[in-house]
């Protein structure tokens, strides 16, 4: 497995990537953004550790650029620990985030069980077979891909996750924790609120409104559920 490491505090970076070659990672180190960017072209690395704070280009558009041709998980690090930055930095297709100081060890773990996720396959049109439909969306588990109508949708691995823990149990309405449980694990710790930002992109690549939703219902004191669609 391949990790780029993006810090441009040089001691923290060594630490980190250190940590990671332990676990058997090939790493790559970074120090600012426009190198990170042109590291992970010619990388193609499975993680990213990518700091908000860097030179020539700070984390948020680092993250952002990525997306247009990385399918990496992503964890933001950020000295900053109000709430603002940490969603910003989620809505640009971050996958987690942690917060400085933090333990390397911690880290590690949190990312083993990302790639403890199943990876897209792609493809073409999803097999009718083990198929979830809810009116005009279609859901492939196995594919992990998703069909609104004829056209497919484009999610990033933690949006799927998200879409085949509610759609697995759809009569369930899932709290935030159970979410996290589902997707980032019963050992994460942080701010809960990340669900509904990955929920927001959800609802937006699905064109649901969440006023009048068909697909992620809002269960009021609760959390979350699948719409039928209708």
């Amino acid at each position: 497995m391949r990790a780029l490491v993006v810090e441009d505090d040089v001691h923290l970076a060594s630490l980190v990537g250190t940590y990671l070659e332990r676990e058997g990672f090939e790493v790559a180190l970074s120090h600012d953004g426009v190198d990170a960017v042109q590291q992970a072209r010619e990388v193609d690395p499975d993680i990213v550790v990518l700091d908000l704070g860097l030179p020539r280009l700070d984390g948020i558009e680092v993250c952002r650029r990525l997306r247009t041709f990385s399918e990496a998980y992503v964890v933001m690090l950020t000295a900053r620990t109000d709430e603002v930055d940490t969603l910003v930095g989620l809505s640009v297709g971050a996958d987690d985030y942690m917060t400085k100081p933090f333990s390397p060890r911690e880290l590690v773990a949190r990312l083993r069980a990302m790639l403890r996720r199943p990876r897209p396959l792609g493809g073409g049109a999803p097999e009718t077979a083990g198929l979830r439909r809810f009116g005009a969306l279609a859901i492939d588990p196995v594919g992990r891909d998703v069909w609104l109508g004829q056209e497919p949708v484009a999610l990033t691995r933690t949006e799927f996750d998200v879409l085949a823990a509610l759609s697995d149990r759809p009569r369930m309405a899932f709290s935030r924790r159970q979410l996290v449980d589902a997707v980032w694990g019963e050992t994460w710790v942080g701010d809960e609120h990340l669900v509904d930002v990955h929920i927001g992109h959800l609802r937006r690549k699905l064109g649901d409104d969440a006023t009048e939703p068909r697909f992620i219902r809002t269960v009021r004191g609760v959390g979350y559920r699948m719409g039928t669609g209708e």
